[in-house]
C-alpha cells in the first residue's frame, strides 16, 4: 500500500515539475521571439524562440505573431514526460510576449 502511494506521489510530482518546465520554457521563448521581432536582439523571432525553448528542455511546437500586438509573439512548447507516464502525453506551455502597453514604461 505504501509503495502504491509513494508511486502516485512521485508521478504527480513529476507531472507538476514538467508542467512548470513547459510554462517557463514557453515564457522565455516568447520573450526571446518578441525581443527579436522588435529588433532588441539579433535573429529571426521564431528561430530565437526555438533555440530558447531547446535550451530550456522543451520543443517548440508553434510560433506566430500575436494578433493585434505589434512586436508581440505567441509561442507553444512541449516537454516529454518520463516513459512510465508517457501515456499522459507531453506537458505543454503557451505564452505571449510583446511590448509594454502604451503609456507604460518597461521596467
Amino acid at each position: 500500500m505504501a509503495a502504491i502511494l509513494l508511486g502516485a506521489v512521485a508521478t504527480v510530482g513529476h507531472v507538476a515539475m514538467m508542467n512548470q518546465r513547459a510554462a517557463t520554457a514557453a515564457d522565455l521563448a516568447a520573450l526571446a521571439a518578441a525581443d527579436a521581432a522588435r529588433g532588441l536582439r539579433d535573429g529571426i523571432p521564431c528561430e530565437e524562440a526555438e533555440r530558447t525553448a531547446a535550451s530550456n528542455g522543451a520543443r517548440m511546437t508553434d510560433c506566430a505573431a500575436a494578433p493585434g500586438i505589434v512586436g508581440g509573439m505567441d509561442v507553444r512548447v512541449s516537454v516529454g514526460l518520463a516513459p512510465a507516464v508517457g501515456f499522459l502525453g507531453p506537458a505543454r506551455g503557451l505564452a505571449r510576449a510583446g511590448p509594454p502597453p502604451e503609456g507604460e514604461e518597461a521596467g
